[in-house]
């Protein structure tokens, strides 16, 4: 069972947006729509699913809707029509105080501007959703104190956010988000705010987080690099519609229209395709092998700049093999070409 779900959400900002539905579904255009009728598409019968424990990223121009998909999760906006599902559960017939339990509980959210208590310090920042959840004193400050050392900053738990640098407020806007345990983390354009380095060794950051806590993240970003980096999976949004949804490699190799392919088509590919995105079968390479080729073993998930300099220099064949040992296949030069090659 996928961890979140929504399943054919509209979201039509404006007096009468029920009516706005039946036009779209005829193909009318966010822009028609507005133009004729005074009404904002939100989103556009938005289908996705998000499995557990897998960081999501939903990216798209400004007005594209993926920061409206995001508050659709936690339902700081209900849709106009469509479900949300969280565990296979409808959020959208949650009461009042089930809602309340599901956003103290299962998720955080993680916001641009930080978010931060001006008057609180670093370790009542950190300890806040705790003490929503009436955690007594001593426990949330011992659970506070692990998140802020999990982000580099002991040593600071006693500091206000003015005495921080952005970067450092971030960091502990993440803590606060990891320190009630949720489920899902919910991060809107979390890193946008941040200097390019400050923000690069963010995206570390949460990187190496993610490896250890397995967190549900939807990370909602405008920059394609950040979610060539982060995402297991990628989804595409343009005017409130879904465009694509795949894995970084896929979005890269196969676009699905001119509107990804214009976002891709400035990408260092050798930072994305892995050896097993490119190579070749062992029936298909033996078909072609040259018996005299030089071979050099490399894992399957090992990203191609990180081999690409040897097997220039040596003009060897790549052998791809797995965590064991054995052959999954084989890449020769014109794969490698091919792969490089943005056309």
């Amino acid at each position: 069972m996928p961890k979140i779900e929504l399943k054919n959400v509209y979201k039509i900002f404006g007096d009468d947006p029920h009516s706005i539905i039946p036009l779209l579904q005829k193909g009318a255009t966010k822009e028609g729509i507005m133009e004729d009728t005074n009404h904002t598409v939100g989103l556009d019968n938005v289908s996705i699913s998000i499995e557990e424990g897998e960081t999501f990223v939903c990216m798209g121009l400004s007005g594209s809707g993926k920061s409206t998909l995001i508050r659709h999760i936690n339902r700081l906006i209900d849709p106009t029509e469509g479900e949300v599902l969280v565990d296979g559960v409808n959020v959208l017939k949650f009461n009042e105080n089930e809602l309340l339990e599901l956003r103290r509980h299962e998720m955080s959210m993680v916001f641009q501007r930080f978010g931060l208590f001006p008057h609180k310090t670093v370790l009542e920042n950190v300890a806040y959703g705790l003490e929503v959840q009436g955690k007594p004193l001593e426990d949330r400050n011992q659970i506070a104190e692990v998140q802020i050392k999990a982000v580099g900053l002991n040593g600071f738990e006693h500091q206000y956010p003015s005495q921080l640098s952005g970067g450092m407020q971030q960091r502990v806007g993440l803590a606060r988000a990891l320190a009630t345990n949720p489920g899902i983390l919910l991060m809107d354009e979390a890193f946008s705010a941040l200097d390019p380095l400050i923000r690069t060794d963010m995206q570390d950051q949460l990187v190496e987080l993610q490896s250890k806590l397995h967190k549900t993240i939807v990370f909602i970003t405008h920059d394609l690099d950040e979610s060539l980096k982060l995402g297991d999976h990628i989804c595409i949004l343009n005017g409130g519609k879904l465009v694509q949804v795949g894995k970084p490699e896929e979005i890269i190799m196969n676009p699905a229209d001119d509107y990804v392919a214009a976002f891709v088509k400035d990408v260092n590919r050798a930072k994305v395709l892995r050896a097993k995105t490119i190579m070749l079968s062992p029936e298909s390479y033996a078909k072609i092998a040259n018996s005299s080729a030089d071979t050099h073993k490399v894992k399957e998930n090992t990203f191609i700049e990180e081999f690409l300099p040897i097997v220039l220099e040596t003009r060897s064949v790549v052998e791809v093999v797995d965590e064991d040992g054995n052959t999954m296949g084989f890449i020769t030069e014109k794969e490698l070409a091919q792969s490089l090659s943005k056309n």
